[in-house]
């Protein structure tokens, strides 16, 4: 039976299944179009009747169309697929994807759309995800590098010991060496290893300490093969639900300055003051735990190793004179100056210093006080700036503001600059550091105010 086929309505009854739908004479001209209405009818309207389907396309993928158009016709069995990517008006790009067939009368083409925008999208999301990962992957692999060269280049034995199992996950080339066998062979053992019976023991231990306390020490630790003296400090780390401990094993020099050395005894570590165990350089050695609560640090690894000007003195000037009078005579005693936080709080402090002689390298010791609340309560019963003050405030009426203004600016100068030449101890090179001037520009501001009861020239020479 001959079906009557009415091309208005096939299209209307496709639009509902697809997304757009077109009839096309043989030319590819529009005679019958029809959407879902939806987001796509507000770009594919109407006026798109009349035109070809071939001007709404790129030059590239007219002729693929008009082959797919040919085949369609020539072909009524069998719908042809085609991927179009139409030009709109305002520029825009429209990715749809087509099912041509030919009518069964042979006029014309009827042309099923899907549209292809949330494919599009999904292919973009996907693509800039890969390279997103891409970025990370070769980022991680720069890191993991970095590490490797690093973690390889340690002088130290460094062991990367799994808490739970404790056998060793990473060990660098010096563990290797110092332990016996090779780096290869000391990964994937129970660690301690190669270390005699009581070490082994003592380090089990010590392990235990870290877990509790987040990080070890212990001097004294001998090797297997030789009774050879080593120093270990273990840290615990912790990430996500994975715990490791971090071990540093290290030769005691035959001195003995591997180890009781840069640690302090058991009456300093609870000392009521802060204190400080540095090389003559300045670096930090050895610190309590009144000394890490003033700089507001968690633990001393944060603090060993580096330089005290960090924490201690307004600038690198104070420390810089601390070590200058530490070599000329040994001690320092009651140097006033501020102690940084790395949270950002400031302390007054004074410091005693003292070279170690006894130490078989040159050793400074640095005892620190919090005065804060005495220097608060020495402020509030000052009488040189509140005095002055009061003097100049009285004068109001008699002398024009700016000569009011110039006197003031006076007064706090010239006691910044008597503040400055008491904190460096009278040293003229020092307190023009401090205080931003030059040696010049300080000598004449000197004579200026007549600063001359402090004795600048006894360290400036």
């Amino acid at each position: 039976m001959a079906v009557d086929w009415d091309a208005a309505a096939l299209v209307g009854l496709l639009a509902k299944v697809a997304d757009i739908s077109f009839v096309l004479d043989r030319d590819g001209g529009i005679t019958e179009l029809a959407s879902d209405g939806g987001e796509l009818a507000a770009h594919i309207d109407h006026h798109w009747l009349g035109r070809s389907l071939l001007d709404t396309v790129a030059g590239d993928s007219r002729q693929r169309l008009a082959g797919v158009l040919a085949a369609a016709l020539a072909n009524p069995a069998v719908a042809q697929r085609i991927d179009l990517v139409h030009t709109l008006e305002d520029g825009a790009s429209l990715p749809v994807e087509y099912r041509l067939a030919a009518l069964p009368d042979g006029g014309g083409v009827i042309a099923v759309g899907r549209d292809m925008r949330p494919v599009a999208s999904l292919r973009q999301q996907l693509l800039n995800a890969q390279q997103a990962l891409e970025q990370d992957y070769w980022r991680l692999r720069q890191v993991e590098t970095r590490y490797r060269q690093l973690f390889d280049m340690i002088a130290d034995a460094i062991l990367v010991v799994d808490a739970g199992s404790g056998r060793t996950l990473e060990a660098n080339p010096a563990a290797g060496e110092l332990l016996g066998g090779g780096g290869q062979r000391v990964v994937g053992k129970p660690f301690p290893l190669g270390l005699s019976e009581r070490s082994q023991r003592d380090v089990a231990g010590l392990l235990g300490e870290a877990q509790a306390t987040g990080r070890a020490l212990l001097s004294g630790v001998t090797r297997a093969v030789d009774d050879a003296p080593l120093s270990a400090v273990v840290s615990y780390l912790r990430q996500g639900t994975e715990t490791r401990f971090l071990v540093r094993l290290a030769r005691e020099s035959a001195d003995g300055a591997g180890g009781d050395e840069q640690s302090l005894p058991s009456s300093l570590q609870r000392a009521p003051d802060a204190v400080l165990l540095t090389d003559t350089d300045g670096r930090v050695l050895a610190a309590n735990k009144t000394f890490l609560d003033l700089a507001q640090v968690l633990s001393d690894d944060r603090v060993i190793g580096l330089s005290a000007d960090r924490w201690l003195g307004r600038s690198g000037v104070d420390l810089s004179v601390l070590l200058s009078n530490l070599n000329e005579r040994g001690s320092v005693k009651l140097f006033s100056t501020v102690l940084r936080g790395d949270g950002g709080v400031n302390t007054d402090v004074e410091i005693s210093a003292c070279t170690l002689e006894d130490a078989p390298r040159g050793r400074l010791a640095f005892y620190i006080r919090d005065v804060s609340r005495r220097v608060s309560d020495g402020q509030a019963s000052g009488e040189n700036l509140p005095a002055s003050i009061e003097q100049i405030t009285r004068r109001v009426g008699r002398l024009p503001l700016k000569e009011l203004v110039r006197e003031s600016t006076d007064i706090i100068e010239a006691m910044c600059i008597r503040a400055a030449l008491e904190l460096t101890q009278d040293n003229r090179a020092s307190a023009a550091e401090l205080l931003g001037l030059s040696r010049q520009s300080l000598y004449a501001k000197l004579r200026r105010y007549d600063i001359s009861g402090v004795e600048t020239d006894a360290i400036s020479s």
